[in-house]
């Protein structure tokens, strides 16, 4: 047999997202390439059987982040991340860098917000009087005589 050279290698889209390990399951990646969140070289491809060759830029939305990809080669199988990674170049920009807050800062409440405290249930009853602390002669009789 004669194998072909390696750049007229061509693999379909849905293979080889699933082959990279960007989804879980080929199906997955059908109903994303169907929802049109991947691009190639720019134009939104929405046929799992389009054909990726290497060279392509995708460009795929996820659910948390967006990804720019280079296709370096086509994959044989779904191996391990390390095999996986060696398939594409990632040219994704660096996240921004989010303000995170301390362990204290996490742990303090704005007053008000979120479920009340035990004191502040307290003060609330303060405020509104139940039925037990009423007087007697005060409550109404709805019984018919």
């Amino acid at each position: 047999m004669t194998e072909k050279p390696s750049g007229d290698l061509r693999q379909r889209i849905d293979k080889w997202l699933f082959f990279t390990r960007m989804v879980k399951s080929r199906s997955l990646a059908q109903s994303l390439l169907s929802s049109g969140h991947v691009k190639v070289n720019g134009t939104s491809i929405r046929q799992p059987s389009f054909q990726l060759k290497a060279g392509d830029r995708l460009e795929i939305s996820l659910e948390r982040r967006n990804l720019i990809l280079v296709v370096k080669s086509c994959g044989e199988r779904r191996g391990p991340y390390e095999e996986a990674r060696q398939l594409y170049d990632d040219l994704t920009p660096p996240r921004e860098e989010t303000e995170r807050l301390s362990a204290l800062e996490q742990a303090q409440r704005i007053k008000g917000s979120g479920r009340p405290t035990k004191k502040e249930r307290r003060e609330t009853d303060r405020l509104f009087p139940s039925a037990g602390d009423m007087d007697v002669g005060s409550a109404i009789d709805w019984r018919d005589d």
